[in-house]
């Protein structure tokens, strides 16, 4: 049940005037339909509202708490005068007009104040609307500078009145160290609270609480000594009072200013002689200072110094007090607190020689950014003298610092209070890096710091090195697949540009006994201002013949390693006066190199860099950097070189193994080759057409393996010993094939193919009826296509064999089919139906639907039209062989060309082959009359 207090009184919600927000309607905590208060929308004085009624709850909740407050709200009215007193000493020392001590139950109980907001002495007011409820909740101080400005106080009826603009609170804690209450001082006006002003009040609130745990203790235990329990209290607050009377000089202590002095009552004199007798001589003339300065003022009365007790010990003391006016204004007596120090001294002199001792610069600045202390590594890593850097402002002795990171994260401290850690440079005379981590201290910031230039020179240099492995990696994936060297280096020319100049231009160099201008061509050019790209261009256009001998071109061309100069150029000394010269002024270069590609042995090409006014020379990191491009774009180079002399050597060995096609009766023959269009590789297709001594027409198409040099020598053997032996032996293409596998082994061509051979035969009874027959033998290759006359196209897709040369006895097999005059057979190699990532059924559906669209024009364009349509971009080389039938019926087509037939060959056979035997025809299918082609009873 709660306690009654002398006077108590309860406070309506209009006369709360000290309430953090208006009371909701329906109580204090209350909230519409008994919702909790929403916070992410809310007002501010709903989040007010919201965290008084937490802070209510958190007293509330802590039972323990509450019955240790409403025990001493018990012995309250034995000791008000006491506690009044010091709640009137509170306002005086920290020149407030009003002052308050609340106790906290289960709800919020004034029992001494100087004209307190909530109400007289006695006034009983909700937890959930009090500010000293929250000191009470969070158990630390409060501290409100500008109530007007402050989220806390939103809705306040005090702020809005005009009563409350600043507030100090701290709380009151039981013998227990359970919060009971709270002792807060405010004003109307806004005000900045020291350090000092916050230590006064929690001393004195220390000594409220011992007066409360006094009188407790007295009700509770009336037998016992009350003097005796008072004087614990005050020896257990370790705080002592003074009254010093300046009319009569008399000197009131307590008794723990007496026992801190080292007096008892009988030798203490009660004169500021004695005062002073025990104060360090080296301390009396501040002290002394401080007191004359508040008497001359009626102002506030702060010190701390040392006192020699008469066994030599010595103990420090902080004291607070104020000289209060008379009628006449003037000074008629100085009140205050003293309290004993020594401990917290003794751990400030260990703390201070632990930063003497470190190895870590450390200085702190207070909050007008004067050094106030620095310890003896800042000194050698500031290269000062303390008695040079105490009592100086950091921004007048570091001039420097000013608008950098110092600064940046020094005043972040100061305003968050937040610790900072960053890096920052200081230039000369210190030129170091530094690591900073600035924290929060004694109302000022405190810095500690290393010297951390080697760590930050070694990571720049590390970062060098992976910046140049990088440039290495991406020059190197960039060259990896072009092997033409003008692209090489268009391609190599934005790694470089802007990372390492501000413009470059690549040159190449042709192998021959020419002068060097005829034989330098400047191949490519990159500027990092797109605005400048013009400029260079022309530059690039004109720039060779216009060097001069002693160009730094000429120097690198005669075998320097490379040529380097900074600073505009002047007329002549790079290029001749004139065009290039004027553009090579435009482009202003400040610095230039130019760097040899050179191959095995031999340079390859150039490169020149410049950079622009401001970039700054190139450095010996720079080059060295440039010196391993520059080697792995020569060997590329010369890789590209060879790759091409190779590649040439096989396109005209290719080449010239597609012999020139016959041009039998009636027979039209057209034959296309293309190479692969990324130009990389060098294909194994070929084909190739003869006329054999029984008359009929070979057709041969194939692709060898491989996409080399090697492979174009394998081709031109298989080739050669198809062509030689379906010539010496007339039989049936899949037994010359056979033949071929048993040539393949045992000449140990080493090569794998597919292919196609196919006759064109006209046996007796289908030149009857103006028809031919095709006989061909498949060795794992695409199948042929037949254009029929009335534009019908059909895959003749028969089982295929295996590849030749896989092994030596492979059975292989022929296949027919009827040819009407008109018709067209198409014999390709997979460049003109494979794409990648695509299924070959669509490929192959793809050539048939083009040529049915294709069917009408004249075979050469059909031919081109393919290849144009179906072959443009192919990964691969393409082969195409196409011959169309004409009727023999009628005149032969111009296009055709001139009639070459086989009684043309035999005439020219040599008359040491003997005659061979014309060889038995296998079976032809049925033709069916409507298209020419087998009856369905023979497919």
């Amino acid at each position: 049940m709660q306690e009654p207090v002398p006077g108590a009184r309860d406070v309506s919600a209009a006369d709360r005037s000290d309430d953090l927000v208006e009371e909701p309607t329906g109580g204090a905590a209350a909230t519409p339909a008994g919702r909790t208060p929403r916070r992410g929308g809310a007002t501010p004085r709903e989040r007010a509202a919201a965290d008084g009624g937490a802070a209510a709850r958190s007293l509330t909740d802590d039972v323990a708490r509450t019955a240790a407050a409403r025990r001493l709200l018990r012995a309250e009215a034995s000791g008000g005068g006491t506690l009044q007193a010091l709640v009137e000493l509170a306002g005086q020392l920290l020149g407030t007009p009003s002052a308050e001590l609340s106790l906290l139950t289960d709800e919020r109980v004034v029992v001494g104040g100087v004209d307190p907001l909530p109400g007289p002495v006695g006034t009983r007011t909700s937890l959930v609307d009090s500010l000293c409820a929250r000191v009470g909740a969070a158990g630390e101080r409060v501290v409100v500078d500008d109530a007007a400005g402050d989220p806390r106080l939103a809705g306040s009826a005090a702020v809005a009145g005009g009563r409350l603009g600043a507030y100090l609170g701290v709380p009151l804690r039981g013998d227990d160290r359970r919060v009971v209450g709270a002792m807060c001082v405010h004003q109307p006006h806004a005000r900045r609270w020291t350090p000092q002003d916050v230590a006064t009040l929690e001393h004195l609130a220390a000594a409220a609480a011992a007066q409360l745990e006094v009188h407790a203790l007295d009700r509770e235990y009336a037998r016992v000594d009350r003097l005796a329990l008072l004087d614990a209290a005050a020896q257990a607050a370790g705080l002592g009072t003074f009254q010093w009377d300046l009319a009569t000089g008399a000197l009131h202590w307590d008794a723990s200013l007496l026992e801190v002095f080292a007096y008892d009552a009988d030798s203490f004199g009660g004169t500021i002689d004695a005062f002073r007798a025990r104060v360090h001589r080296e301390d009396r003339a501040h002290v002394t200072a401080a007191l004359d300065a508040a008497i001359a003022t009626c102002g506030v009365y702060e010190a701390e110094f040392r006192v020699v007790r008469p066994d030599g010990s010595t103990r420090w003391l902080s004291a607070r007090g104020r000289a209060l006016a008379g009628a006449a204004g003037t000074a008629e007596q100085v009140i205050g607190v003293a309290t004993d120090t020594t401990a917290l001294r003794t751990g400030e002199e260990r703390v201070g020689r632990v930063l003497e001792d470190m190895t870590v610069g450390y200085y702190w600045l207070d909050p007008d950014w004067r050094i106030g202390y620095v310890n003896a590594e800042a000194e050698r890593i500031l290269g000062r003298t303390r008695e040079h850097l105490l009592g100086g402002v950091l921004w007048d002795l570091f001039p420097a610092a000013v608008g950098t990171e110092f600064e940046e994260g020094y005043r972040t401290v100061a305003r968050t209070g937040a610790p900072a850690v960053f890096d920052a440079y200081y230039p000369a005379p210190l030129d170091g890096w530094y690591e900073v981590r600035a924290v929060p201290e004694h109302g000022g910031v405190a810095a500690y710091f290393t010297d951390v230039t080697a760590r930050r020179h070694a990571l720049d240099a590390a970062q060098e090195a992976r910046e140049r492995s990088e440039l290495l990696a991406a020059v190197a994936a960039g060259l990896v697949e072009i092997l033409d060297p003008v692209e090489a280096l268009r391609g190599v020319l934005p790694h470089l540009v802007p990372a390492v100049a501000d413009f470059a231009v690549a040159s190449l160099l042709d192998e021959g006994h020419a002068g060097w201008q005829q034989r330098l061509h400047d191949v490519a050019a990159l500027h990092a201002d797109p605005a400048m790209q013009p400029v260079l261009e022309e530059y690039r256009a004109v720039r060779v013949p216009a060097l001069t001998r002693s160009s730094m071109v000429a120097q690198v061309l005669a075998g320097g390693a490379q040529a380097l100069r900074t600073g505009l150029p002047s007329p002549g000394d790079l290029v001749e006066d004139g065009p290039a010269h004027e553009l090579l002024t435009a482009l202003a270069p400040d610095a230039m190199v130019v760097m040899p590609l050179r191959g095995r042995g031999r340079t390859r090409g150039l490169l020149t860099l410049g950079r622009s006014v401001g970039r700054g020379a190139f450095t010996d990191a720079d080059l060295t950097a440039l010196r391993d491009v520059m080697a792995q774009i020569g060997l590329a180079l010369d890789n590209a070189h060879l790759h091409a002399a190779r590649r040439d050597l096989a396109e005209e060995l290719q080449r010239s193994l597609l012999t020139e096609l016959p041009e039998p009766d009636h027979l039209h023959l057209v034959a296309r080759y293309v190479p692969a269009a990324t130009g990389a590789q060098i294909g194994g297709d070929w084909y190739d057409a003869f006329v054999v001594r029984d008359g009929s027409t070979c057709l041969v198409i194939g692709d060898v393996t491989g996409h080399d040099l090697r492979a174009a020598v394998a081709m031109a053997q298989v080739r050669n010993v198809l062509r030689g032996g379906a010539h010496a032996v007339v039989k049936p293409p899949a037994h010359i094939l056979a033949s071929l596998d048993w040539a393949i082994h045992d000449l140990a061509v080493g090569a794998l193919s597919t292919g196609i051979l196919a006759k064109v035969e006209q046996p007796a009874d289908l030149a009857e009826q103006g028809f031919r027959l095709l006989r061909w033998s498949n060795a794992g290759h695409l199948p042929p296509l037949l254009l029929h006359p009335e534009g019908h196209a059909e895959l003749l897709a028969r089982p295929a064999d295996m590849l030749l040369g896989l092994r030596p006895h492979n059975d292989r097999h022929d296949h027919t089919v009827v040819v009407r005059p008109g018709s067209t057979v198409l014999l390709y190699t997979d460049g003109l139906v494979e794409r990648r990532g695509e299924p070959l059924t669509v490929g192959l559906e793809r050539l048939r639907t083009a040529a049915e669209a294709l069917a009408d024009l004249p075979l050469e364009e059909l031919c081109d039209r393919l290849i144009a349509d179906l072959a443009s971009g192919s990964d691969d080389d393409v082969a195409l062989l196409a011959v169309r039938a004409h009727p023999e019926d009628e005149p032969r087509p111009a296009e055709a060309g001139p009639s070459r037939t086989p009684a043309d060959l035999a005439a020219d056979a040599s008359p040491f082959l003997p005659d061979a035997p014309v060889p038995a025809v296998d079976p032809v299918d049925p033709v069916d009359p409507q298209r020419g082609g087998p009856t369905p009873a023979g497919r």
